[in-house]
């Protein structure tokens, strides 16, 4: 899951949960809602992770090794 569709997720939760004012039979959209914001963030924190490991920008660890002329 990418970051992109990660917010899209975090938002429609939040539409469902803070916006949509209708009751249905069976499906409580707020719960729907507030389900579809944490799998958002879960993917968002997943993705950040993932990519930030990955990020060429990132923490570099390099070896440099000189050789030692002998005189």
């Amino acid at each position: 899951m990418g970051i992109g569709i990660s917010i899209f997720l975090i938002a429609v939760g939040a539409i469902l949960k803070f916006a949509v004012d209708v009751t249905t039979d069976g499906v409580n959209l707020n719960t729907v809602g507030v389900i579809l914001m944490i799998v958002g963030a879960i993917g968002l924190l997943a993705s950040l992770i993932f990519w930030s490991s990955l990020s060429p920008y990132g923490r570099r660890d390099e070896v440099v090794v000189r050789d030692r002329e002998v005189l």
